[in-house]
């Protein structure tokens, strides 16, 4: 409070008695002794009125304690409960609810992860995945700038993500691993990894490669086998011993019918094996009788050829291959689909030829397009031309029928570069993705595809779709979903199968049972995608004859079916929608493997590792009592007491105006009681 307000505080303490004096003293003849009680309260409702005009301010001091965040995390996969440890994880969780000195001294965040990080709920120890390199980077999230020690109760084993090494370094905090499991070392064979492609091609053989390992000090000698039904197709002697402590196996297999073929391959356990699940690996494969050729044909270098190429033959059933304009004269028919990048006058053979044929095409153009040699071109749309350019972003339309596309968040990918202006198009066609220019949403085309009687054609108006790949990868860690999307449109142009109101999306075969979902897209009859109606999935195991109908949930713009709890078969399902009864078949299976059931012993070394590097400790599970003690009586974790100074004016000190209401109500009744009034 300055000195200029505490001045006018008493001139306005001063005013006030003065006009009660004056109201009470000089203005009253009939004054008595008693008016004195009149002249205070007058004096506090005067005082109180000119205080709230010259309204102070106040300084106000809020001290408050804040206890540090004590964050537990507990692996909620299958593999504790494989290792027999889920009884000794909800005992720790009731002590650790039950220890006064730990929840006196933190606030405790309960967590539970599998794949994913979620808020402890309850614990059922059921996640297909361990994934702790994604609960570390989730936890830096919400953490980032607090003291939050964190308990981490884990077998350390993880089955997917990135290395959770790494991800604990940023973290950021204290570490306590809580280790669970055995860590004795144990005589032990397993096929640690086994690689195949998922498609191959009739008549031809196919390479295996599987990778064997071995934990012990003895030498031995046992066999490798791979079988296809009761039949062994191959089979060899593997040996180890303290030295030799693994072996590649490499070998070809000979795909000689098209359909999905199913294998085992197991390494013959020795007796004193504890765990022999991981001496058995289910895989499949999918034979196929043709393969996609795709032909990308660009007169220029640009970073945008090899993304597309990468993206293209990420899936086995499609090569690509790159020519310059003429080199592909004549070569047409050996290619299904034909991707022209950025064309100019030098394309003009080669379109030419294209319409004799009529191939279809993927046109994608950009700031080295020769627009008025497009124009002339194409019959089917044109565009002005300018000397301009422009960044457009992308929204998608969720409206889009051709085939089932998702949302790759697209308002976070980079712009792609074009011409300035809009496409004019003198066919029906379907816009995939929309243009954004700033933060205003056009309904110009970015991506679209048409048909024109048998021919599929798709034009992108823009350039640098690397960055997209690249932008996808870092939003998700992998390419994925830009792979997948990407593979879609190729599968919609290299294809001219009419087009069905009922689209389904699966795969012929999964590895265990994760991520088994059926996507679905239903459009009414003028091809707009229908929100509105019900679909329902009737499914049959082949082996048991299980039948199980799952409903259609609306995820978006696709219908999904959610099958992940279905045990390893072969499956038949029908898709059926219920306004109008259309219905669409498939079947799939479902290979053995548990990748959680791996596993044997705890990681102790590298969460022992984690612990050190981040200055914290670790523990086993038995000794958690030495861990409450150890945490409730750190330095390290004191409470903070921290305090909040604010200035606040007396308008809003509400006791003033209770004071005068008070001070007016006294003073009318005592006037009122002697008469005065």
């Amino acid at each position: 409070m300055s000195y200029q307000t505490l001045l006018y505080i008493i001139l306005a303490g001063i005013a006030a008695l003065l006009l009660a004096l004056f109201q009470y003293k000089y203005k009253t003849k009939s004054a008595s002794n008693k008016t004195a009680l009149f002249v205070i309260l007058r004096t506090i409702t005067l005082f109180s009125v000119f205080l709230l005009l010259i309204n102070p301010e106040f300084e106000q001091l809020t001290i408050t304690t804040e206890k540090p965040t004590l964050v537990v995390a507990v692996d909620n996969s299958s593999s504790i409960k494989h290792l027999n440890q889920d009884d000794k994880v909800n005992q720790f969780l009731i002590a650790l609810k039950e220890n006064t000195a730990i929840n006196d001294r933190f606030t405790v965040d309960l967590y539970s992860f599998g794949s994913l990080l979620q808020s402890l709920d309850t614990l059922g120890f059921s996640e297909n995945q361990t994934n702790i390199s994604s609960a570390f980077s989730s936890l830096h999230q919400i953490y980032k700038n607090t003291v939050s020690p964190t308990l981490l109760i884990t077998d350390g084993n993880q089955t997917f993500g990135n290395d959770y090494e790494f991800s604990a370094k940023k973290y950021n905090q204290k570490i306590y691993p809580i280790i669970l499991g055995d860590t004795t070392l144990y005589v032990d064979i397993k096929l640690q990894q086994l690689n195949v492609n998922k498609y191959v091609f009739l008549k031809n053989k196919f390479p295996v490669e599987a990778i064997a390992v071995y934990s012990g000090n003895s030498n031995f000698s046992t066999t490798f086998q791979v079988t296809q039904g009761n039949a062994v197709v191959f089979s060899k002697i593997v040996s180890f011993s303290k030295t030799k402590t693994s072996e590649v196996i490499s070998f070809n297999l000979p795909a000689n019918k098209v359909g999905v073929h199913a294998y085992k391959a197991t390494l013959v356990p020795i007796n004193t094996e504890k765990n022999k699940v991981n001496n058995v690996r289910d895989f499949a494969v999918e034979v196929i009788d043709q393969k996609t050729n795709v032909a990308l044909v660009s007169a220029l270098l640009h970073p945008d050829l090899g993304a597309l190429k990468k993206s293209i033959e990420t899936n086995e059933q499609r090569s690509v291959t790159l020519f310059k304009p003429n080199e592909l004269l004549g070569k047409l028919d050996d290619f299904q689909l034909v991707i022209v990048y950025q064309p100019d006058n030098s394309f003009s053979q080669l379109f030419a030829e294209m319409k004799d044929v009529n191939k279809n095409k993927f046109v994608i153009t950009g700031t080295k397009t020769d627009w008025t040699f497009l124009n002339a071109q194409s019959e089917n749309y044109r565009q002005d031309i300018t000397s301009q350019t422009e960044d457009y972003q992308a929204h998608l339309n969720t409206s889009y029928s051709a085939f089932i596309v998702e949302d790759l968040n697209f308002v976070s990918l980079p712009p792609l570069v074009s011409s300035f202006g809009a496409p004019e198009f003198s066919v029906p066609l379907e816009t995939l993705l929309y243009k954004t220019v700033g933060n205003f949403k056009t309904d110009e085309p970015l991506l679209a595809t048409f048909e024109v009687g048998s021919k599929r054609e798709s034009i992108l108006f823009g350039e640098n779709i690397w960055r997209w790949r690249a932008q996808n990868y870092r939003n998700t860690e992998s390419f994925n979903e830009f792979d997948n999307f990407f593979g879609k449109i190729i599968q919609y142009l290299s294809s001219n199968k009419r087009k069905n109101r009922l689209e389904l999306d699966y795969d012929s075969f999964y590895q265990g049972a994760t991520n088994v979902v059926i996507k679905a897209h239903y459009f009414n009859k003028n091809y707009e995608f229908d929100k509105t109606e019900t679909l329902s999935l009737s499914i049959e195991n082949k082996d048991n004859t299980l039948v199980k109908a799952v409903p259609f949930l609306l995820n978006n713009n696709v219908y999904e079916a959610d099958l992940n709890d279905l045990p390893a078969g072969e499956y038949s399902f029908t898709v059926r929608t219920k306004s109008e009864n259309i219905s669409k078949e498939g079947q799939f299976k479902i290979l053995e493997y548990s990748v959680e059931q791996q596993f044997y012993n705890a990681n102790a070394s590298k969460l022992e590792y984690i612990a050190k590097n981040s200055n914290g400790q670790s523990y086993y599970i038995d000794n958690y009592s030495e861990m409450f003690n150890n945490l409730s009586e750190n330095e390290a974790f004191k409470p903070l007491q921290k305090s909040n100074k604010s200035t606040v004016p007396l308008i809003d000190w509400k006791y003033l105006l209770a004071l005068i209401t008070l001070s007016l109500s006294i003073e009318w009744f005592l006037r009122k009681y002697k008469g005065l009034i």
